[in-house]
């Protein structure tokens, strides 16, 4: 790991159990999006945000009729500089998995970091994701947590 960890001792819970997929396929629900994104790794630690309860499955509100998907996640801690890659990551995860009509908010939980505000509007701006994406060394960082094999 890197030195100087911004929360060097995190809170670790243990993973739950995963959910089988039984009735309609092609239903769009919370646990169907949860189950897609739980293991992403946090990007300061070998845990995935399940794990960190970043993410849980209370986590994730669908809209159906509105077409618009709601994940809400909460850092550890109230300053966390790698909130922004964590959503980057959410929405990448999730860019290819779901019908396109779907809208995807990425947000903050109220309260939960320092900069909300400025977090949110980066997240869910579409030109400013696609910047921070062409960084390369973003873009790694990104991808080290999605595909990790640590989990």
């Amino acid at each position: 790991m890197t030195l100087g960890l911004i929360n060097a001792n995190p809170v670790v819970h243990a993973k739950k159990e995963r959910h089988a997929r039984t009735d309609d396929p092609h239903a769009v629900d919370p646990l169907d999006i949860y189950e897609h994104v739980r293991d992403i790794r946090d990007p300061e630690h070998p845990y995935s945000l399940e794990q960190l309860s970043v993410l849980s499955e209370d986590s994730v509100t669908v809209d159906e009729k509105l077409g618009r998907i709601l994940i809400t996640f909460t850092p550890t801690i109230q300053h966390c500089s790698m909130a922004t890659v964590i959503g980057l990551c959410l929405r990448e995860k999730l860019k290819d998995c779901f019908p396109p009509h779907f809208k995807v908010d990425i947000k903050v939980a109220p309260g939960s970091h320092a900069d909300e505000e400025s977090v949110n509007k980066q997240l869910n701006d579409k030109e400013r994701v696609a910047a921070a994406l062409e960084n390369p060394n973003l873009r790694q960082l990104v991808e080290e947590c999605l595909y990790s094999s640590e989990l």
